[in-house]
């Protein structure tokens, strides 16, 4: 599978999952406690960061 093909399955998985309303009262309720923000937002950013790592593993940097 490409990686261009799995980027759209995970982006579209992601929308399909968003939509579900056991999602959006989970998010609601993070986001009317603060103290669970601030920790949502620094695990999004980790997964994020690690996430960027393993996609330059995996595919490589580009060498010019």
């Amino acid at each position: 599978m490409s990686a261009v093909r799995l980027a759209v399955t995970v982006v579209s998985t992601a929308i399909a999952v968003s939509r579900h309303p056991a999602v959006r009262a989970g998010v609601q309720a993070v986001v009317n406690n603060p103290k669970a923000r601030e920790t949502a937002i620094s695990t999004t950013r980790n997964v994020a960061y690690n996430a960027g790592v393993i996609a330059r593993h995996v595919l490589g940097r580009n060498k010019t």
